[in-house]
């Protein structure tokens, strides 16, 4: 594939996630405001950038086996605790922003646990068993089966997790 045109089509990819990422947002603030057509339109519209964002995935020929796929998590998660994370806290040490260094040591954290997630998945693809996963609303450390009784990462109750169906 000619460069310009992958490009783009990382650049289209990035753009349409962050779309869909921010609109979800919005639809839950909408929501929480009582808006709820607005809410529904901004899930909607959100759900059509996941349709493009994921065209232009398979396009750019970024769907491989699933061991290849988890492969690919374990490196991008791996990148983010190890490189990403770090120097973003330092940089917002450095500028005195306490909220950007709990949001960034927080999801520090939580990619390393993703990286082992997905470790484990990779090392046991054929002998995983269904189990419940859950996720933490407030810093999105994730559990396969039975969860803490509070989050390790941030100290939310178990009670709040979000069971991933």
């Amino acid at each position: 594939m000619n460069e310009k045109t992958l490009n783009n089509l990382k650049a289209a990819f990035a753009g349409e996630s962050q779309a869909n990422r921010r609109y979800l947002a919005f639809a839950k603030k909408a929501d929480g405001e009582g808006f709820k057509q607005a809410a529904k339109l901004f899930r909607a519209t959100a759900e059509a950038e996941t349709v493009h964002a994921l065209k232009h995935l398979a396009v750019m020929d970024g769907i491989k086996s699933t061991k290849e796929n988890l492969e690919a998590a374990i490196s991008g998660e791996t990148f983010e605790f190890q490189k990403m994370y770090p120097e973003m806290i330092k940089q917002a040490e450095a500028d005195g922003e306490k909220g950007a260094i709990i949001s960034f040591t927080n999801a520090n954290a939580v990619e390393e646990v993703h990286a082992g997630l997905f470790k484990n998945a990779f090392n046991n693809l054929a002998g995983l068993k269904e189990e419940g996963i859950w996720v933490c609303p407030v810093c999105g450390n994730t559990f396969v089966g039975s969860p803490s009784d509070k989050c390790p990462v941030c100290a939310t109750a178990k009670e709040k997790f979000m069971l991933i169906k």
